[in-house]
C-alpha cells in the first residue's frame, strides 16, 4: 500500500501531462507532493527525510519551471534526488555506525555488515546510473518520451529494490532473527 502511495504523484503527473501538457503536469506534481507530504504527516506525525528532500526538490525545480516556462528544470529535479541519495549512501558506509540500506532494512534483516555495504553500493550506483540515464532520457528524446519514461524509472526502482531485498533474504542465516544482537544485549 506504501508504494501506491509513492507513486501517486507520478501517477498524477503522466495522467496531468497527457490532459494538459508538461506545465499543467508539473502544477499538478507540485500539488500532489504537498498531499503527500500532508497526508504522511496528519498519518504519522512526521514525514520521512526522502519524502521531504523529494518535494523540496519538487517545489523549487516545478516552481522554477512555472515561473520561467522552462522545462528543463523539471527534467532535472529526478537526477538531482537520485545523485542526492546516492551521496547519503555512499557517504553512510563512513559516517555513522551502519549503512543507510541497513539503517532502513535493518529491523527486517539480519545480514553481516559485509553484506548491508555491498547492498548500500548497489544501490548508490543504481541511484548514479539512473540519474545518468534520466539526462539521457531528457536531452536524446522528446519531451513526451521523458514523461513516460519518469513513470518507468519508478518501476525500475521498484523490481531493483525487491531484487535487492530478496537478496539480503538469500545471505540470511537460517536462524538469525532480525536485531538478534540487540536481543542478547537485552537483560
Amino acid at each position: 500500500m506504501q508504494l501506491l502511495f509513492e507513486f501517486l504523484p507520478i501517477l498524477a503527473f503522466v495522467i496531468a501531462y497527457k490532459l494538459g501538457g508538461m506545465y499543467v503536469a508539473t502544477a499538478v506534481l507540485i500539488v500532489a507532493v504537498i498531499a503527500q507530504a500532508s497526508i504522511e504527516w496528519i498519518r504519522r506525525r512526521k514525514v520521512s527525510p526522502m519524502l521531504l528532500i523529494s518535494a523540496a526538490l519538487v517545489l523549487v525545480f516545478g516552481g522554477i519551471t512555472l515561473i520561467l516556462k522552462d522545462k528543463t528544470f523539471i527534467q532535472w529535479k529526478p537526477t538531482i534526488l537520485y545523485w542526492l541519495f546516492a551521496i547519503v549512501l555512499f557517504a553512510s558506509r563512513f559516517i555513522g555506525e551502519k549503512p543507510m540500506i541497513e539503517r532502513l532494512l535493518g529491523e527486517n534483516i539480519a545480514v553481516d555488515r559485509a553484506i548491508w555495504n555491498r547492498a548500500n553500493s548497489l544501490f548508490a550506483f543504481f541511484f548514479l546510473a539512473m540519474g545518468a540515464v534520466n539526462l539521457f532520457v531528457a536531452y536524446s528524446y522528446d519531451e513526451a518520451t521523458w514523461v513516460y519514461f519518469k513513470f518507468a524509472l519508478f518501476g525500475a526502482l521498484a523490481v531493483f529494490t525487491f531484487g535487492v531485498a530478496f537478496w539480503l533474504t538469500s545471505k540470511m542465516p537460517p536462524d538469525a532473527e532480525p536485531d538478534a544482537e540487540q536481543k542478547k544485549e537485552s537483560p
